[in-house]
């Protein structure tokens, strides 16, 4: 079994650096935050 998807819950700037990390890596990444504005800004 691998690891193939990640959830990023949070937005900020450490969520938005590891979405940006993990999907260089090639990993299938969605990122959740409590604010869709945040997310958009990601």
């Amino acid at each position: 079994m691998s690891i193939q998807k990640i959830a990023v819950l949070g937005a900020g700037q450490m969520g938005n650096g590891i979405t940006q990390v993990a999907a260089c890596a090639g990993f299938d990444v969605t990122m959740l935050d409590i604010k869709q504005e945040y997310v958009d800004r990601g």
